[in-house]
This record gives structure tokens, C-alpha cells and sequence, in this order.
């Protein structure tokens, strides 16, 4: 039997994926999603616009961390 440490997961994350679909059924059980939204609209319209714009276009960009560098 192997334990959860010595298990290769290669390329796709099983644990991760498990993980994050948990966190996010749990988010929507708890009733959160309407009051996320809500937040993400308010700050869309408020002084941190340019900085949410700025780095949604990093985002878009495609690597937001420089991590395909040639160093």
C-alpha cells in the first residue's frame, strides 16, 4: 500500500484536483458565491480597478510568474 507522500503523481494532480473540487463544492454549499460576486463587482468599480485590470492582462498574457524564462 502506498502512502499519500510516496505517491508520484506526474504531469495532472489527483490529490490537488480532489482538493480544489472540494474547497470549491464547499464554497458553494456554504452560500458564498453571491456574496463573492457581489464583492468582485464592487471591486471592479473602486480605486483598485487599474490594478485588477493590470493584472488580469498578465493573466491573459500567459506567464504571469516569468516562469518560461531563459535564465
Amino acid at each position: 500500500m502506498t502512502t499519500d507522500k510516496s505517491r508520484v503523481e506526474g504531469e495532472g494532480s489527483y490529490s490537488g484536483t480532489k482538493d480544489y473540487n472540494d474547497r470549491t463544492a464547499k464554497f458553494i454549499k456554504d452560500g458564498k458565491v453571491d456574496k463573492a460576486a457581489k464583492d468582485a463587482a464592487h471591486a471592479v468599480d473602486s480605486s483598485e480597478a487599474a490594478q485588477l485590470k493590470q493584472a488580469e492582462e498578465k493573466g491573459k498574457a500567459g506567464d504571469p510568474r516569468n516562469m518560461d524564462k531563459k535564465h
